[in-house]
């Protein structure tokens, strides 16, 4: 019995859990009247509070499917300037994490042999540009965006006031573009 309870990918199964309750909240949000009616009563704060969730791994797709659903409700640009608000709360919280905790580790990791190889074979300015590149389109899309957020609190070429800007622009524009999926579909 104890072997049945044992869950083998705990992590794994909470983030299919999740795309679960995205589809559903998607799924019923657009077809069962009083859910739809529930979400949308919530307005903007609703959408504040949805981007918050929707910069951490295992809430990001809930969140995305609650977006898809107020799209056709709230005004897109209004929307994804309070939505990006509520992104940048969370990153912020990540980012000063992450330098403050977890900056030994990094770079402790950063002399360990692979490491090193990469910063060896890779101009500077390449692995620079390509890192902040890859970190801005994990941030801006519904990825996970912890990886983008301790890729850019890694740098020492980025301040706390540029990761900010950075930051708000890249979540407003990735909502703004579900918004817009979910108007249009």
């Amino acid at each position: 019995m104890k072997n049945l309870l044992r869950i083998r990918y705990p992590r794994l199964s909470l983030l299919l859990l999740s795309f679960a309750i995205a589809f559903a909240f998607f799924y019923e949000g657009r077809t069962y009247p009083p859910f739809h009616d529930l979400l949308v009563s919530f307005g903007y704060v609703g959408t504040f509070f949805a981007e918050i969730f929707y910069s951490y791994g295992f809430t990001a797709a809930p969140a995305t499917a609650i977006f898809l659903v107020l799209a056709r409700e709230q005004d897109l640009i209004f929307a994804g300037l309070i939505g990006g608000l509520g992104a940048l709360l969370s990153d912020i919280v990540i980012f000063l994490f992450i330098r403050r905790t977890f900056i030994e580790e990094i770079q402790r990791m950063s002399n360990r042999k692979f490491f090193k190889g990469v910063q060896k074979n890779t101009p500077k300015i390449l692995r620079e540009y390509l890192t902040m590149i890859f970190a801005g389109f994990i941030i801006a899309s519904p990825l996970p965006t912890e990886i983008g957020v301790t890729l850019m609190a890694a740098s020492r070429d980025i301040s706390t006031k540029k990761f900010t800007l950075l930051a708000y622009l890249l979540h407003t524009t990735g909502i703004s573009a579900i918004l817009l999926a979910g108007a249009i579909t």
